[in-house]
This record gives structure tokens, C-alpha cells and sequence, in this order.
């Protein structure tokens, strides 16, 4: 069945930067569409950034011009490397995917956009 792993988490200090990794297994398709979403103490699942099946990407406003998304479709492993971090920015993140071929959208990721969730690593900024 479909997994996905992240890692890379940890405590940085504000304008330090991370690279969060999400290893990814038992697709069943080609296409696939890969996410990063935040969820802060108290607040509802945020989404940061989407690869597309043909490599477009997109981000929420809050992330655009900090954070950049990538993947590496030969290993199945998606990488979020995160910029400029400030206390906002602490969370659970966590890689997501959907399965199969999406059209790509020019807006942040909604969590309903995605079928198969990672269990997260935590990202604590401080000032």
C-alpha cells in the first residue's frame, strides 16, 4: 500500500533554514501528484506547496519565494527546503499524495486534494 515517511524535522532559529524529506512507497501509478501541508498547535491543516505529475509546481502565499518543493522521481522522494523560517512557521508538517494524474492548480493545496498522508516531523522555529 501506498506510505509516505518524513523526516528532517528539528528546532532551528529564526531565519535558519531546513530541508524536510518525505520518502515515498507502493504507488500504484505513473502520475502522481505530491503535497506539503502545516498544521500549527490550535489551527487547521495548512497547505504549503504541490508538485505536479509533470513537474509545475505551486505554493500558498505564505510560503511563496521561501520554500521550494522538489522531488527526485527516480528514489520516489520529495523534498521541502524551507528558507528565511520565522515562528510562523512552526508545525507538524506533513507529505501527502494523490494517486493518479491531476490537472495542475494555480492556488494552495487543500487537504482534500490528496488521498494518502505521511504521519509528519515536527518543525519548531524560535525567535
Amino acid at each position: 500500500q501506498v506510505r509516505l515517511v518524513e523526516s528532517g524535522g528539528g528546532s532551528v532559529q529564526s531565519g535558519g533554514s531546513l530541508r524536510l524529506s518525505c520518502a515515498a512507497s507502493g504507488f500504484t501509478y505513473s502520475a502522481y501528484t505530491m503535497g506539503w501541508f502545516r498544521q500549527a498547535p490550535g489551527k487547521e491543516r495548512e497547505g504549503l506547496a504541490a508538485i505536479f505529475a509533470e513537474g509545475t509546481t505551486t505554493y500558498s502565499a505564505s510560503v511563496k519565494g521561501r520554500f521550494t518543493i522538489s522531488r527526485d522521481t527516480a528514489t520516489n522522494m520529495v523534498y521541502l527546503q524551507m528558507n528565511s523560517l520565522n515562528p510562523d512557521d512552526t508545525g507538524m508538517y506533513y507529505c501527502a499524495t494523490r494517486q493518479g494524474y491531476m490537472s495542475p492548480w494555480h492556488r494552495a493545496p487543500r487537504i482534500n486534494d490528496f488521498d494518502y498522508w505521511g504521519q509528519g516531523t515536527q518543525v519548531t522555529v524560535s525567535s
